[in-house]
């Protein structure tokens, strides 16, 4: 019966791609690299982001790394600009990124997560940069997730511009506050004809499942595992809140009253 449950759901497609996990995971901050190879198997996680500038200086020595010790056949490489200050830096990184997936194999990968962040301190994207460089990018055939904030108007536009998802904030990256604007990213879920997937900022399994629950597509976060006390068990438990997410979703959660409403029968009921 769980099987037929499982069956029965929307598949999770990025542009013409069908992935298995709506679970999707980066690479950075792990205390060693057994620990990041042995959380990422554990999550089950199709979809893993890498820096481009990291990865660039990891696969062109011959350094053991997680860029070479992961199964890429298995896996999708989501090369992402992070580090870019504008869009020109961006879209320069961003072809690098193509480079790197030809190196492992991906050949048909055009993949992009775009993110253009300026500000040092909150790690924010800048709108205007990302519209812009998205546009670019799109037109050279990349396959275009787009890093913004929790901006309804923005993630509209990035999608006429034929971005492949929008990837919102939930709050500022590696600063575990959870979903800080559920509202506005209900708006943008419930306007867009492209996947959404909640990134940044989820610190615990509960705030991963809240964000499925809304409706998002998909989830992706990194420290909030590589971070944890037993990465190995959060990677778990968020693959675990994703999936309950999803499926809480597809279920419709009960309607909310201010009274009580007993769940026993009142029929058949005789007082002495």
């Amino acid at each position: 019966m769980q099987n037929n449950y499982k069956n029965s759901t929307k598949e999770f497609k990025i542009a013409n791609k069908i992935f298995k996990s709506r679970l999707m995971l980066g690479t950075g901050k792990y205390q060693n690299l057994k620990e990041a190879i042995e959380s990422i198997q554990i999550s089950e996680a199709s979809i893993i982001t890498v820096a481009i500038r990291r990865a660039k200086s990891i696969i062109t020595t011959s350094q053991y790394s997680l860029m070479n010790a992961l199964n890429w056949n298995k896996l999708w490489l989501l090369p992402n600009t992070a580090g870019c200050k504008n869009a020109e830096e961006a879209i320069r990184i961003a072809i690098l990124g193509k480079e790197i997936n030809k190196r492992i194999g991906q050949i048909d990968n055009n993949f992009i997560k775009l993110e253009v962040i300026p500000d040092s301190t909150y790690l924010l994207p800048d709108p205007i940069g990302t519209l812009k460089a998205a546009e670019y990018l799109v037109k050279k055939d990349f396959t275009v997730l787009a890093y913004i904030n929790a901006d309804p108007i923005l993630a509209k536009h990035l999608e006429d511009i034929g971005c492949a998802a929008v990837m919102p904030l939930a709050s500022p990256i590696g600063s575990g506050q959870g979903l800080q604007n559920p509202f506005n990213l209900s708006i943008i879920i419930n306007n867009a004809k492209i996947p959404v997937i909640i990134d940044a900022g989820i610190g615990t399994a509960s705030e991963a499942s809240y964000a499925m629950e809304l409706g998002a597509d998909a989830v992706l976060l990194n420290t909030a595992v590589a971070k944890a006390s037993s990465p190995r068990r959060m990677s778990y438990a968020m693959k675990l809140a994703v999936e309950s997410g999803h499926f809480a979703h597809l279920a419709g959660r009960m309607y909310k009253s201010l009274k009580a409403n007993s769940s026993s029968p009142k029929e058949g009921i005789s007082i002495q």
